[in-house]
């Protein structure tokens, strides 16, 4: 097999067995041997191995010696840490972006995000405001032009998206204001560096501050 194939087949392993956990459909808990993970992506072992060793310096996946991986859940402290690692991260990538050349494609792409946003939260479809909010992050980090930024926020937000996802439906609804995505997106668009990063950061720690409160009114110590 040559190299270029062999890392084809195990990109293809990791971004199959990340959506999965991602999804919730591998879930927190879930453990098998590398066989029986190999067998269910209709994969051979080596790409496999190597893209659950990608997964664990990830922080989604503990490798088990003899036993194969397991899905690592994430406790309260780590989603606490995350957060406030965001809050700094965000704030320098959105600080970085404002003022830059942004196209007119992808500023228009991010208006429709954000309008789509407004749509499902009227709707009250949380789950698929989650997945926007997600995207919208995303966005974030990648007008940052950073590129070391981008991979470390994007990182962080596929460690926390689950946790995400779970604490969201619990509270039925954004657990920061959701309307300080456009004032973000509008802060960069007009230069105003402090702006965009003081609500990016902001942002942030108010989630985090929802987030700990569900966690303490469920009892939930991880998800």
């Amino acid at each position: 097999m040559s190299s270029k194939a062999k890392s084809t087949r195990v990109d293809n392993a990791y971004d199959r067995l990340k959506s999965e956990i991602l999804k919730g459909e591998l879930p927190p808990g879930f453990q098998a041997p590398e066989p029986d993970i190999a067998n269910r992506l209709g994969m051979s072992r080596t790409p496999v191995r190597e893209a659950l060793i990608r997964l664990e310096a990830d922080g989604l996946v503990g490798l088990v010696p003899r036993r194969g991986a397991k899905v690592l859940p994430i406790c309260s402290r780590d989603i606490c840490e995350i957060y406030q690692i965001l809050s700094a991260l965000e704030a320098l990538a959105v600080r970085s972006a404002a003022g830059k050349k942004i196209e007119s494609s992808a500023t228009g792409a991010i208006r429709d995000l954000l309008d789509q946003s407004d749509e499902v939260l009227k709707q009250g479809d949380i789950e698929g405001w989650a997945v926007l909010d997600d995207r919208f992050h995303r966005w974030m980090a990648s007008v940052s032009g950073n590129r070391r930024l981008e991979a470390e926020i994007g990182g962080f937000l596929d460690q926390i998206y689950r946790a995400n996802n779970v604490l969201l439906r619990l509270n039925k609804a954004p657990a920061a204001n959701a309307a300080d995505h456009r004032k973000i997106y509008e802060a960069i668009l007009a230069g105003d560096a402090e702006l965009a990063a003081e609500t990016a950061s902001v942002h942030r720690l108010n989630g985090l501050s929802r987030m700990k409160s569900l966690l303490e009114t469920c009892g939930l110590s991880q998800v």
